[in-house]
């Protein structure tokens, strides 16, 4: 492994390391609610058909960013995980990332860290999904492990002063 090399995987996985943090932040220690306000849902797709059935513009503006949201919080792990491992097959990867969302849904509810939902969960795993399927796309179309290797370090090096902002800037009570 040349110096270039073993500089892009440190900084990959400096950028990697920000982003857990990132979303240890966003999904554990921003949303401390009090213990009568906490809720479960364990009903697939009932906060998302509650959003959509509502006419309040208030809850349909936060529950787009409640969907995208959760969606776009999870595509980094999709990417990285193919990135870093050595197992590059997409239902194992999957289920990983169902495991993971799962897990952080459960210790919120445990915690009362805001809503326990499965919509959550459904939500975390498509943007899994996504991440998966861009890593793959982006070995399809460059044909080289290296060049997505490459080409996902620029992507993370546009990528990691909006983490930095939101982590740092932004006083996100961290």
């Amino acid at each position: 492994m040349n110096k270039r090399e073993i500089i892009k995987k440190v900084f990959l996985y400096g950028v990697f390391t920000c982003y857990i943090l990132l979303l240890i932040k966003i999904l554990f220690l921003s949303r401390i609610s009090h213990l009568e306000k906490r809720s479960i849902n364990l009903i697939p797709f009932h906060s998302i058909m509650e959003y959509i059935s509502s006419s309040s513009a208030n809850i349909k503006a936060f529950a787009f960013g409640n969907v995208v949201g959760n969606i776009v919080i999870f595509i980094p792990l999709g990417t990285y995980l193919l990135l870093f491992k050595n197992d590059k097959r997409v239902a194992t990867n999957l289920l990983f990332i169902f495991i993971v969302s799962l897990f952080v849904e459960i210790t919120q509810g445990l915690l009362g860290l805001g809503a326990s939902d499965i919509d959550d969960v459904i939500l975390n795993s498509l943007g899994g999904l996504i991440g998966i399927l861009g890593y793959k796309f982006l070995l399809f179309t460059l044909r080289d492990r290296k060049k997505v290797y490459t080409a996902i370090t620029i992507i993370s090096a546009i990528g990691l002063p909006r983490i930095l902002y939101y982590l740092f800037i932004m006083r996100m009570r961290f």
